[in-house]
């Protein structure tokens, strides 16, 4: 699909002190990017010259290098001639090879001792012809004595060959006889047995009278082998294939007018030769084994054909994808793509001829720049590979592209009609070869260059059953001028008008055409535009209806020729590009061009380093890298360009294509792209950037029937659809549904919808929007959510729209029964009642739509699920209607079916209720039916004490045999408190305190309170071993004023009271209690010893605190240190060392993506990157997990755990003091009180102590932890470790977080003991 597009072309003529002298050579200088040639020599003068040509600016200048005489040495010869000119740009050495023999080396430069121009060599026989291997490392000689010289780059003879008749054996390609007379059999029917693939006639190797004898001589690509193409014999034309070492590989097989022109193509495959036959000439190739793969005949005309000297040569192109084919007075250049050769070029040579040695010479390093040599001109000319595509702006984006093929355009609309290349929807007939092709704004005409003239052609519908474009306008050129003139590209401006830009020696002419209002004929319109600089590129855009039309300059300037040349100044691009295209965004204009490297511009911000090929649509920059992806930059301003990352799977921006396709054309109504594979096939992708892009275009413009078949038919989820814009859709339901109309299409959006949001997922919009304020652009973030009424973020978005629905087909019954149903079955949870209900409905109006409607429903849900909640409707046909859509045997529905047809209605309610284990409500049938021993015992056996209750609320009698029988439920399940409590209710004491005494030492009050009011009452001896026993079992729960409150109130004993009392720290009530009883002798029998007890007891609590403490802490901090000094081996790393070499693979930070190792915080943290994931996963079971959580509870001294049970330690003990200090501090006033001073300081130092040492432990031990940041980043997967290590990463984890502080309350010590 692509065309060969002239960019440059500049004449070269010999200056005043070269005239008369004939240009004999000419070669392309690396070292100084310019041309060398050689004049001379000829029959009058046997001077040579040798000539540098460097372009400046707008012109070029020529310098003589330097001159020599030289005589031919062979008389056979009527003047020498210079076979071969090449310029080795490391040495600054020019090499000529003369057909008299000789061998010259010209030093620019010479080291001393050299001599500037030297014959390094020279050959008696005479020479034939030369050719210098690509690596510049082998001459290639062929000599009058048939024989081939392989030198060196020193000049030195590396081997002699001699080409004999024997060579001819040496691909042995054996000949049977096929096609001939004698060995066909030809009996009855032969001509219909003759086997197709025999051919009817084999080559014997005629040779082509039009062969001029000369020597033909290429090498490979890689300069492993070469090719030489001579004469057998005076009988045939042979090509002999030899290896770099000079051995004879094979020999071409015999073809009939096989001429001298011969070429190599640099990828090695294939060997162009010419071929002439009756009628026609035929460019052939061979395979290096020497048989033939293929031909293609030239398009020449019966003159062209039989002009005299028509000797045709060949010549491939650096890069293989252009094959030039020089004829007598002009240069063909061919392109193949898809097995068909194109004829895309014609370059007109008739004012000069070409030289018969090297008329053509290809660029070495740019693939498409070249030079024609004339006898007195030489012609620079480059090309670039363009597409010629139409508008790729709604809704004329037909996706046309038009393909030059000789004086043919092969038109196709991809959009409408995908064919194939070669094939095309229309050819359109040309007088000469094409030029250039170009399209206007709206894709409606079209505009031919060809080498006569220029064709307009009109297009009104580019639609696949349209007629093919007509002809409405042609501009046909002077033929003198034509002949001198050379016409680059063409482009509209305007609406109709053309213009065309034409080079000249100095500056470039454009020439506008356009239609005529008097003859309404295609005129040329003068306008004298002449620009100073050379025009490199002329183009168009298209805005408001119209084209405007720019060039680009040598420098990369962009100049407007509709605005004037102030209106793209700030559009400059950095140098010169040969791509470029122009989009009009919001009031200004960018630029984006392609350099010859793949570096594309948006004006001068370099975006990418490895593009291959872009395209521009209103919405996008699209582009294909050299990494073989293809990607999608949304246009916004320049400096707001965002370039997605190499990410096809994450960023729908990004996506993978085949290697090498180029992009063809975009068609944004059809949401593809057509790309074009390294062979010449199409392929036609959906990317979901652009399919994206459309269908939230479509729902903004409310054309949901389109936005819903793209996404059925590019798999897109439905959710985006509502999600895009919510408030919107729920607006438009009616709209939705008449657009979409089909009744399975509305059913698939309603069974596609989820409670996830695709916009904020798997849709997230990667387009920068501008911000109303000040038209700030700002990043929607993909993370962020955005804010919705509370009200309606606690609906569910699935029955949000569902009930929508619902609510617009209520009156759509007759056409949408079927989405009704959907709308019901697809909530969430599903309203199965509501489709049923709806069924059943229908099953009183039209038998017929019920029938439907429930064979759908079934479809839809678990047919099961559906005949209990039919069921549960108390419907027995609704239930004997869905009963008969499922695989359920009718023995096993129809004798229930039948037993519920004999019952009352409340039986009958009760048993569908009872069968589908709804016991709550059918229990409320049996309170209808005032069934209340069977409702009992129903309560009974399915537990719904609760239900019966409140059902007998009001009902004292019943209410009350329904407490009983659920007190003593709640006793046979240990539920003491309750069951004491329904029995207290009921006045039935003796059961509430055996429920009391039950439920715990807790509710001693409750208990002793229903021992007290039994009837008859308890006996004192009853009373007294109760109180004993809630005596004994509070005292063990530590509950000590409780239980010196037993002792006291029910069994009179004020020393035992007293001693509870000290047990519990109560000093205070304990004294009180002796002085209310006129007891003091208890103070020192009973009061002094609990004083001593305490004080020990809380002494050594301190003091074990104190020691856990200063064991701790500094341990903890002691193990922090050496996580911070060697944290691999602190964490039991694969290499921990003290030494401070850590290995290059491992890191302490977030490894690379392409790390095979995981680092330190990879391996302890859960973290990973996307290149390591499940690399070093151990494969832990659940048995070493359990082993692990062990280890870490146990926290052994070294472990990884130590640090985190150290610290919870010490949690733990503050608390602990914490609880203590209210007791240390009765226990000092208690010890003031009885004159203790000396022991009440040292328990009150002891305690302010403890607390002091725990307050400054609190920062150090519960600092605050940060999380290392660069652990799971954005974007990258993470590593989920199992079994042991994911109980070691849980632990780190942990350990990381911000630590609780427990809290401590300060210590309050008294004035009276000092300090």
């Amino acid at each position: 699909m692509r065309n060969l597009r002239n960019i440059r072309y500049e004449p070269w003529s010999a200056p005043e002190q070269f005239r008369g002298r004939p240009l004999s050579a000419a070669t392309w200088d690396l070292a100084h990017d310019s041309i060398l040639c050689t004049f001379g020599p000829s029959e009058s003068d046997a001077l040579i010259e040798l000539v540098r040509v460097t372009t400046k600016g707008k012109s070029q200048e020529s310098s003589l290098i330097t001159s020599w005489d030289a005589p031919c040495p062979n008389p056979e010869l009527l003047c020498d001639e210079v076979l071969g000119l090449h310029y080795f740009g490391d040495s600054l050495t020019a090499c000529l090879v003369l057909a008299g023999g000789d061998i010259v080396v010209v030093r620019e430069e010479p080291m001393p001792g050299e001599d500037r121009i030297e014959i390094v060599g020279s050959v008696d026989a005479g020479i034939t012809a030369a050719r210098w291997s690509p690596d510049e490392e082998l001459l290639a000689i062929t000599t009058k004595a048939d024989t081939v010289i392989f030198m060196s780059r020193s000049f030195e003879g590396i081997t002699d060959v001699t080409m004999t008749v024997e060579d001819l054996k040496a691909s042995n390609h054996v000949s049977v006889g096929w096609g001939k007379k004698e060995t066909q059999f030809q009996g009855k029917g032969a001509k219909a047995l003759r086997d197709p693939t025999v051919p009817e006639k084999v080559d014997e190797g005629v040779l082509s009278s039009n062969d001029d004898s000369r020597v033909g001589i290429s090498w490979r690509g890689d300069g492993a082998y070469l090719a030489i193409s001579t004469i057998e014999g005076g009988r045939r034309r042979l090509i002999r294939v030899y290896s770099r070492e000079g051995v004879l590989d094979s020999v071409s097989e015999p073809v009939d007018g096989l001429e001298g022109a011969l070429s190599w193509r640099p990828a090695g495959n294939l060997l162009a030769g010419i071929q002439r036959l009756e009628g026609r000439v035929d460019v052939v190739f061979f395979e290096r084994n020497g048989l033939r793969h293929g031909q293609f005949s030239l398009r020449l005309t019966p003159d062209e054909l039989h002009a005299p000297g028509q000797q045709i040569k060949l010549s491939w192109n650096q890069d293989s994808t252009v094959l030039a084919v020089i004829l007598a007075d002009s240069i063909q250049l061919w392109t193949m793509g898809n097995y068909h050769w194109y004829l895309k070029q014609e370059i007109k040579t008739e004012h000069s001829a070409l030289l018969p040695t090297g008329p053509l010479i290809w660029h070495p390093e740019r693939s498409l720049r070249l030079m024609t040599v004339t006898s007195g001109v030489i012609h620079m000319i480059e090309y670039i590979f363009t597409i010629a595509r139409g508008s790729t702006t709604l809704p004329r984006d037909f996706g046309i592209v038009g393909v030059a093929d000789g004086k043919l355009v092969k038109l196709t609309p991809l959009r409408t009609a995908n064919v194939p290349p070669p094939m095309a929807l229309h050819d359109l007939d040309l007088d000469s070869n094409v030029i250039d092709i170009a399209f206007n704004g709206d894709a409606s005409l079209i505009a031919v260059l060809h080498l006569q003239g220029i064709s307009i052609f009109e297009w009104k519908e580019a639609e696949a059953s349209s007629p093919p474009p007509s002809l409405i306008g042609k501009v046909t050129f002077d033929k003198t001028e034509s002949s001198h003139s050379v016409y680059q590209q063409i482009t509209f401006v305007a609406k109709s008008d053309v213009l065309v830009s034409q080079p000249t020696c100095s500056d470039s002419t454009i020439k506008r055409y356009g239609f005529s209002d008097e003859t309404g004929r295609m005129e040329e319109i003068p306008t004298g535009t002449s620009t100073a600089s050379t025009i490199r590129t002329l183009s168009s855009f298209y805005q408001d209806g119209l084209n405007h039309a720019f060039v680009q300059g040598s420098s990369g300037d962009l100049h407007s020729l509709a605005f004037g040349d102030s209106s793209l100044s700030h559009c400059k691009l950095p140098a010169y590009m040969p791509w470029v295209e122009i989009v009009p965004y919001a009031d200004d204009f960018i630029a984006f061009g392609m350099s010859n490297n793949g570096h594309l511009y948006a004006n001068s911000r370099l975006l990418v380093k490895n593009c291959t090929s872009f395209l521009i649509t209103t919405a996008h920059l699209i582009f294909t890298t050299t990494t073989h992806l293809i990607k999608f930059i949304h246009i916004t301003n320049v400096e707001d360009l965002e370039v997605p990352p190499d990410d096809p799977e994450k960023d729908e921006r990004c996506r993978s294509i085949e290697r090498g396709a180029r992009l063809v054309t975009a068609i944004p109504t059809a949401l593809n792209l057509v790309l074009q594979m390294p062979r010449g096939n199409l392929e036609t992708i959906y990317p979901r950037a652009m399919v994206l892009a459309g269908v939230r275009k479509l729902i903004d413009e409310k054309n949901y029937r389109r936005a819903y078949t793209h996404c059925r038919t590019q798999r897109v989820d439905m959710n985006l659809l509502y999600d895009h814009a919510p408030d919107q859709f729920l607006a438009n339901i009616a709209l939705f549904i008449d657009q979409v109309k089909k009744i399975t299409y509305i059913d698939l959006f309603l069974s596609s919808l989820r409670e996830e949001d695709v916009t904020q997922t798997m849709y997230k919009n990667t387009q920068t929007k501008t911000a109303l304020d000040g038209g700030i652009p700002a990043r929607v973030d993909p993370n962020s959510s955005i804010p919705q009424d509370p009200g309606v973020m606690q609906t569910s978005k699935v029955n949000r729209v569902c009930d929508a629905f619902l609510e617009v087909l209520k009156t759509r019954t007759a056409t949408n029964l079927q989405n009704i149903i959907t709308a019901n079955v697809c909530k969430s949870p599903p309203a199965l009642e509501d489709g049923l209900l709806v069924v059943a409905r229908l099953m009183k109006e039209d038998e017929a739509m019920a029938d439907k409607a429930v064979e759908h429903i079934c479809f839809l849900a678990d047919v099961n699920k559906l005949y209990e909640n039919a069921l549960g409707l108390y419907d027995l046909d609704l239930a004997l209607l869905v009963a008969q859509q499922s695989q359920k045997d009718p023995r096993e529905y129809l004798p229930f079916m039948q037993n519920l047809q004999q019952m009352t209605e409340l039986r009958r309610r009760f048993s569908i209720d009872d069968h589908l284990s709804r016991h709550a409500k059918a229990l409320t049938h049996l309170h209808t039916l005032d069934a209340f021993d069977e409702l009992l015992s129903y309560t009974q056996k399915h537990s719904l004490y609760q239900t019966a209750l409140s059902l007998y609320r009001y009902n004292p009698d019943r209410h009350a045999l329904l407490t009983d029988i659920y007190a003593q439920h709640l006793e046979s399940k240990s539920n003491f408190k309750e069951a004491a409590l329904a029995y207290e209710s009921l006045q039935n004491y003796k059961s509430a305190t055996s429920c009391y005494l039950s439920s715990g030492p807790a509710q001693w009050r409750q208990t002793l309170f229903c021992a007290l009011s039994q009837s008859p009452p308890l006996t004192p001896e009853a009373l007294t071993d109760l109180a004993n026993t809630l005596y004994e079992a509070l005292t063990e729960s530590r509950d000590h004023h409780a239980a010196g409150t037993i002792q006291l109130e029910y069994l009179s004993s004020v020393e035992n009271a007293c001693r509870s009392f000290c047990k519990g720290y109560f000093f205070a009530d304990a004294m009180h209690l002796i002085a209310l009883k006129h007891q003091p002798e208890l103070l020192e029998s009973t009061i002094d010893p609990g004083l001593a007890d305490a004080l020990a007891s809380s002494t050594e609590l301190l003091a074990e605190c104190k020691a856990q403490l200063g064991a701790q802490v500094p341990r903890i901090r002691e193990l922090r240190a050496k996580a911070l000094a060697d944290p691999l081996a602190f964490y039991e790393g694969e290499r921990g060392g003290g030494d401070g070499e850590i290995p290059d693979d491992v890191s302490v930070a977030a490894s690379s993506r392409l790390s095979t190792n995981r680092s330190l915080f990879t391996r302890y943290t859960g973290k990973q990157s996307i290149g390591t994931a499940g690399t070093g996963v151990s494969r832990a079971t659940s048995k070493n997990r359990k082993r692990e959580e062990r280890k870490r509870a146990r926290g052994k001294k070294g472990s990884v755990y130590e640090e985190e049970y150290l610290v919870a330690s010490v949690g733990r003990l503050i608390q602990r003091v914490q609880s203590v200090r209210g007791e240390v501090g009765r226990l000092v006033e208690g010890l003031v009180r009885r004159g203790m001073w000396e022991r009440a300081r040292a328990v009150e130092g002891a305690m302010a102590d403890v607390v002091g040492i725990c307050k400054a432990c609190i920062p150090e031990v519960f600092g605050t932890g940060e999380v290392d940041k660069k652990v799971g980043e954005e974007g990258e997967e993470e590593y989920r470790p199992i079994g042991g290590d994911a109980v070691l990463a849980e632990s780190i984890v942990e350990a990381a977080r911000r630590k609780e502080a427990p809290h401590l309350d300060a210590f309050e010590r008294l004035s009276l003991l000092g300090t």
